[in-house]
This record gives structure tokens, C-alpha cells and sequence, in this order.
């Protein structure tokens, strides 16, 4: 929409106002998983209205286009914001070089929060809350939606200026290094002059991503203490969703080798450096996932990806099916059931070996 754009919360509308246009209003969901139709029939709606008439007065006046989404559906999963939000959000947003207004609809602080970093690289204004707000914002223009091309992925044939999902990781880059290096300063003190006297550790950084309980590790001291045996210096990183960030960002950035079990923590990849090795522990039942979510993002950002798939005999399966019994035998014909079914048996509650 361009023209005389005017936002007004009250009636869920945005109305190009002045127009000419013989166009219908529409109503839209701006969530970008639009094949998944009961996800998007819980996201709220916008009604797209032209008119010929002014519309209501302008209470704030906004000289830059503005981007409208939503950040229902998946969010509060780490790689649904990833793939249905932040990546989108940039793919729609880069083009204006932070001269852009973002407008969200289902709006919560704590996303806002959590992914400030990388909004303030990618816009020079505070987000508007669509609901709660009920002042009549006025654009130039407004994009209602966000673009989607792939999972984890940028599709740089359908970028203005060939942007590829390298340029996303150098945001993230970008977006990072001025917290880090903060927390840096806040661990200052003895510690960090202590630190600074020691001798370089020129050993390969691996970490580990653990997580308790469903698709953890069930040898990882064993997997810690092989590592350092070999050469690696080990750090086991447990992200939640509590887990700032930037410390993530800090603890993959300068690995050279990321390990975890098929899931959303192995959004991180992301973090990782191109050139870099990202190794994914793939639970029986999960090869397409596994491949899919992970391991096609992880190559075209540039990782050396390796997928381990597991045994039978490697899964908590193992003890709770007999060995002839299709779960251990034949995935393939379990997944055929559908998606819940291969969640529930392949994912929820279960541990590996590696």
C-alpha cells in the first residue's frame, strides 16, 4: 500500500485513504505460515480497506514506511521466531535500511525484548503495539505481512540486492558484538586480569547444546570427556528460554564445533561461523526433519554439517519396544501415521547415545 496510509487499531483497519482504486477490502492474518490453516485462524485479523474519502485524523504522522506482522502463532519457540519472524522480518524489512517502522499485532514485551538487538539493526524506531495502542498512525506506505522463502533460508534470486542468509548472520553479527562486548565489561575485575596473564588456549572450541529431560544426551559426561581427551576444549551450553541471547551468540561465535540432538535449540547454527562444523544427533523417525529444519540451513549458510542418525539400540526406544516391533524397525511406516504420532513416539521424552 502506498499512498496515504492511515492505521487505526479501534476498527483493525489500515486505510489507504484518497484512492482511486476500484479494489475490494481484504482481510488478512500477517503470519506467514499460510498453509497451516488452524495456525492462522488463531492469528488476528487486519481489514485492508481503500476509500476515497480522508479517513480519520492523523494523530501520529510517520515519515517512513511501515511493516505490519504478527507475532502469534509459534512464538515462544526459538525456531518459529527464527523462521517465521526474525529471518522474514529482515527479508521484508533490510531493503529500507532501518528507515522503517515495525506495527505488531499480538504484541509481547518480552519478544520485543529478547530480540531488541537485532531489531534496532534492522529499524531506527520503537515497535508499535497495534492493539493497545488506539492513536491513528499515518503512512507513506506499509507492507502488511512478511515475506517467507524458505526454512533458515534466504533466497537471494528473490532479494532486491542479492542479500543471501550469510548477509542475515553478519546482522546477527552486528547485532551482538556491542552487548557482548558489555558483558565482557561486567565480568571485568580479577577474573578478566587473571584471564588476560594466562597463556592462549589454542585448542578447537566445541560445545555442546544440551537440554534435560526430552531428546537429551543420556552419555554426555561420557561424549565431555572424550572430547577433551582428543583435543577439545568442552563447553556444555544450556540454553532455555530465559537464556539472554547475546551469551549464546558469545558461545557459538567463536566455536568451531556445535553438537545437539534434532530440536528447536539447533536454531543456534545460526551462531556458528561459516567454515565452521555443526554435527546433529538425528533420533530415529526424524531423518526429513532432521535434514529439512537443520541440515540444508546449515549448509547453505556455509557450515561443514554432519548428521549422525542414531541406532536403534542407541535410543531409550530401545528398552521400551521389542526389537522387531516397526518403531525400531520400519520409521518410515510410523510416520506415515502423521506428524503427532512421530512426535509422540520419536521425540517426547525420548534420550540418545552418541
Amino acid at each position: 500500500m502506498r499512498g496515504d496510509v492511515r492505521a487505526d487499531a479501534s476498527s483493525s483497519s489500515v486505510f489507504l485513504c484518497n484512492s482511486n482504486t476500484t479494489r475490494q477490502e481484504r482481510r488478512i492474518r500477517p503470519y506467514t505460515r499460510k498453509w497451516e490453516a488452524g495456525t492462522m485462524s488463531r492469528i488476528d485479523e487486519l481489514r485492508l480497506r481503500p476509500t476515497n474519502e480522508t479517513g480519520s485524523a492523523c494523530d501520529v504522522v510517520h515519515d517512513v514506511p511501515a511493516v505490519f506482522f504478527s507475532t502469534g502463532g509459534y512464538t515462544g519457540n526459538v525456531y518459529h521466531e527464527f523462521n517465521d519472524g526474525i529471518i522474514p522480518l529482515y527479508v521484508t524489512s533490510q531493503k529500507f535500511n532501518r528507515k522503517v517502522v515495525f506495527v505488531i499485532l499480538e504484541y509481547h514485551d518480552w519478544w520485543v525484548s529478547k530480540y531488541a538487538n537485532i531489531l534496532s539493526r534492522l529499524s531506527d524506531f520503537d515497535p508499535i503495539d497495534f492493539g493497545s495502542d488506539k492513536r491513528v498512525h499515518c503512512f507513506p506506505e506499509a507492507i502488511v505481512g512478511l515475506k517467507i522463502h524458505d526454512e533458515l533460508a534466504i533466497d537471494s534470486t528473490k532479494m532486491e540486492n542479492n542479500k543471501t542468509i550469510r548477509d542475515f548472520r553478519n546482522l546477527l553479527d552486528e547485532s551482538y558484538k556491542p552487548r557482548i562486548e558489555h558483558i565482557k565489561q561486567e565480568e571485568g575485575g580479577a577474573d578478566n586480569k587473571q584471564q588476560r596473564i594466562r597463556t592462549p588456549d589454542s585448542r578447537p572450541r566445541l560445545v555442546v547444546v544440551s537440554r534435560n529431560g526430552s531428546r537429551g544426551i543420556e552419555n554426555e559426561p561420557e561424549l565431555v570427556n572424550l572430547a577433551a581427551k582428543i583435543g577439545f576444549r568442552v563447553e556444555v551450553l544450556r540454553p532455555d528460554r530465559t537464556t539472554e541471547l547475546a551469551k549464546i551468540y558469545r558461545s557459538l561465535n567463536s566455536s568451531d564445533v556445535m553438537i545437539g540432538v534434532h530440536g528447536a535449540a539447533m536454531t543456534h547454527l545460526l551462531f556458528m561461523r561459516p567454515g565452521t562444523v555443526f554435527i546433529q544427533i538425528v533420533p530415529l523417525g526424524t531423518d526429513w526433519a532432521a535434514e529439512t529444519y537443520y541440515g540444508e540451513p546449515a549448509k547453505k549458510l556455509g557450515l561443514e554439517y554432519m548428521g549422525y542418525k542414531i541406532l536403534p539400540s542407541e535410543s531409550s526406544l530401545y528398552r521400551e519396544y521389542e526389537k522387531d516391533d516397526a518403531v525400531l524397525r520400519d520409521p518410515e511406516s510410523v510416520n506415515a501415521r502423521g506428524w503427532e504420532v512421530t512426535k509422540r513416539v520419536y521425540l517426547d521424552g525420548r534420550v540418545e547415545r552418541s
